[in-house]
């Protein structure tokens, strides 16, 4: 068997056919080396049967319609893929063969609605369904994604022979790709949990802000041909559990302030400068919000940070509703160098419940 990966960076791209044969099929390419893509081909003199999308990307711009419509091969998704230029949509045991190579289809969504993996002989092509190691899988907080159905999808995966080796399309930090067997031993998303326990142990974790991967998301569900359709932060490992908060930022300490303490400081004109990261709809909702404040929402903070560089060394509150999302503010923040952080203890709900006032 022809089995390569092509990409140099995090996303994982397969060239996979049959040995002594011509016809092969890409995994999974990414829009942005096309150009190597098809110079790979012409140079090999390969032909491109098929290319394949294991589930909708969200990290970045998918290179399969682009190819579809510069060559004669098929563009396969599963069949619940929202994406309208999918020529062939498959369901869950498809199997079919490239001159002799039998690849199978198994539906396993979670991460996203139309996830699935691809069985050959002797490996699996994971997707974001799994990844390897500590790396976990891929996240199930964007639109379509559903820890339980994760669950499930995994304990179909695990139900396959043992010694077949995973295939992910990510991986970021340079783990090497080993068997099931091995994978049940060190990946935690394969700790045996009860769904509920699965489910638990997921909305337990801090994913970080992912408003620009809905922004990706749309761009494939459209078929998008421009590889910037939409922004991608530089090989982030963005669908990795925990990946689009910065390394180490979960183990930084925030500091609290008490509303008691904001509200004297308001009315005394020592106000620090204050970051509501809330939704914009939400500023006028029935909370309301500060006076004065600056306003960047979470999803967007992270590569919004230069329009707080002159305030680096000021005080700086962080605002949203309860105090997660700002939990979350104040670490980035203090992860790229702010001095003076501070989050509002219980959020605008308590600064409420303090009967304080607020602007709508």
């Amino acid at each position: 068997m022809i089995f390569r990966q092509l990409n140099p960076h995090s996303c994982k791209t397969y060239l996979i056919g049959p040995e002594g044969s011509d016809n092969v099929v890409l995994v999974d390419p990414v829009l942005e080396h096309l150009e190597e893509y098809l110079e790979l081909l012409r140079k090999e003199k390969f032909r491109l049967t098929y290319v394949i999308d294991t589930h909708t990307h969200a990290d970045h711009i998918s290179g399969c319609s682009a190819i579809k419509d510069l060559t004669d091969c098929e563009y396969v998704m599963h069949t619940t893929a929202p994406a309208h230029c999918v020529g062939l949509r498959v369901i869950d045991g498809f199997a079919w063969h490239i001159d002799g190579l039998p690849i199978n289809v198994m539906h396993t969504p979670g991460h996203t609605v139309d996830s699935m993996c691809l069985i050959l002989p002797d490996r699996i092509m994971t997707g974001d369904t799994l990844f390897l190691d500590d790396g976990g899988a891929g996240r199930d907080d964007l639109p379509g994604g559903d820890p339980g159905a994760h669950w499930e999808s995994l304990q179909r995966i695990m139900a396959l022979p043992d010694d077949l080796v995973v295939y992910p399309a990510h991986e970021y930090r340079g783990r090497t790709p080993s068997s099931l067997a091995n994978q049940t031993i060190t990946n935690p998303h394969l700790k045996s949990r009860s769904k509920q326990e699965f489910v638990k142990y997921l909305e337990e974790l801090k994913l970080g802000p992912a408003d620009w991967m809905k922004d990706v998301l749309a761009a494939n569900y459209a078929c998008a041909r421009d590889p910037k359709a939409a922004w991608v932060p530089v090989d982030a490992p963005a669908c990795e559990v925990q990946g689009t908060l910065e390394h180490g930022v979960n183990d930084i300490q925030v500091a609290g302030i008490p509303a008691a303490e904001l509200k004297w400081r308001l009315d005394a004109g020592n106000a620090p400068i204050i970051l509501d990261v809330r939704e914009e709809k939400e500023l006028s909702g029935e909370l309301g919000h500060l006076p004065g404040i600056t306003h960047i929402p979470i999803g967007s903070l992270a590569k919004r940070l230069s329009e707080l560089e002159e305030d680096k060394d000021k005080e700086i509150v962080t605002v949203c509703r309860s105090g997660g999302r700002s939990h979350t503010a104040a670490q980035i923040l203090m992860q790229a160098g702010f001095k003076h952080i501070y989050n509002l203890d219980g959020g605008m709900m308590n600064w409420n419940k303090h009967g304080y006032s607020v602007e709508k």
